[in-house]
């Protein structure tokens, strides 16, 4: 028998699946595909074959094809996104702003305070109900909506979903190998000293509160990220900031952020919904409430993403402007900012 694991972060499972398969000593000669199957339950020829196809089934560490035959104490490692979840997803209207839509993925600029899956108490109203709904318009019945990223609830920006099993693999492998191009840009609390810098720690759920990341120390307490950072723009009490992420776990820069003493402006789960820094007059702390009603979630968006095209393995690259809510609260700093110096 083979020995088989999952070695992926637990913040990351819901998306991918990381299998390390060793063959036993005992074992013939067998196509790599069908051994694959034969060893992981639900899982089908068809998806196996896709992921050879993705180079996401390795033997030592080289990129095999599906009709590889296995030898005795070869050490497997396959990737495989998740297939769609069994919750059952209609289509609802919904607007969408898509940027771009081939036969293989597409590209939508979420809007702040949407869910991109279905979850607890999150039943309908999702991006995966919208795109349904997109997909049926235009005459694509069978298609499902799948997803290989995701961002957050309140944060707005691009997300690329897959129209098809062997892009959502090709795709994954992206991800799981961060090579991709990820950037945000965030309004954080506080004047950032440096003008660019890197945060890094082991990221893992706060023992305090389950909801939010925290910042560890050491490997064995939780999972390796690294975020780096760029000051775009100082306002004294606040800084707009570009974050590119090096790695992709849950909720990493509003954790690494706040690590550092710059939580996100009106971040409420990690300590941004408050006054940080400024001056504690009662018109600062107006003028704070104020963006507060116009920016009532974390100050984050999804700007930039890169990656290679599933099929023309061509550079894409996508770039979005901030929202409303985001560029309003920007502009209120910035004449703030202007009348405290006249």
């Amino acid at each position: 028998m083979a020995d088989i694991e999952n070695d992926l972060p637990e913040e990351e499972q819901e998306l991918h699946e990381h299998h390390r398969v060793v063959v036993d000593k005992k074992q013939s000669p067998l196509r790599i595909d069908k051994f694959m199957v034969n060893r992981l339950e639900s899982v089908s020829r068809n998806r196996i074959q896709n992921a050879a196809k993705a180079q996401c089934i390795r033997v030592n560490d080289i990129a095999v094809k599906s009709n590889y035959k296995i030898k005795p104490g070869d050490i497997i490692t396959l990737l495989l996104p998740h297939p769609p979840r069994d919750t059952e997803i209609y289509p609802e209207d919904i607007p969408l702003n898509i940027v771009y839509e081939d036969a293989s993925l597409l590209i939508v600029n979420k809007n702040p305070g949407m869910v991109v899956h279905p979850g607890y108490n999150n039943y309908d109203g999702t991006l995966l109900h919208a795109l349904l709904y997109h997909f049926q318009e235009k005459g694509d019945k069978d298609t499902q909506p799948l997803l290989v990223h995701r961002i957050d609830k309140d944060t707005s920006g691009l997300m690329v979903v897959c129209k098809e099993e062997y892009a959502q693999t090709f795709l994954a492998k992206q991800f799981f190998e961060h090579t991709l191009e990820r950037r945000y840009q965030a309004l954080v609390w506080g004047d950032v000293k440096e003008n660019e810098g890197s945060v890094e720690g082991y990221l893992n759920r706060s023992q305090k509160d389950r909801r939010i990341t925290a910042v560890f120390e050491t490997e064995d307490e939780g999972k390796f990220a690294r975020t780096h950072y760029k000051v775009i723009e100082r306002f004294g009490w606040v800084t707009l900031v570009e974050c590119r992420l090096e790695t992709g776990r849950t909720h990493q820069i509003r954790a690494h952020m706040k690590h550092i003493g710059h939580p996100l402006f009106a971040d409420e789960w990690y300590g941004g919904y408050s006054i940080v820094k400024g001056d504690p007059t009662t018109k600062f702390k107006q003028f704070i409430q104020n963006c507060f009603a116009i920016l009532p979630r974390q100050a984050l968006h999804a700007k930039t993403l890169g990656f290679i095209h599933p099929e023309t393995k061509k550079e894409m690259h996508f770039d979005s402007d901030l929202p409303d809510d985001f560029t309003a609260v920007l502009d209120k700093w910035r004449k703030y900012v202007a009348a405290k110096q006249m």
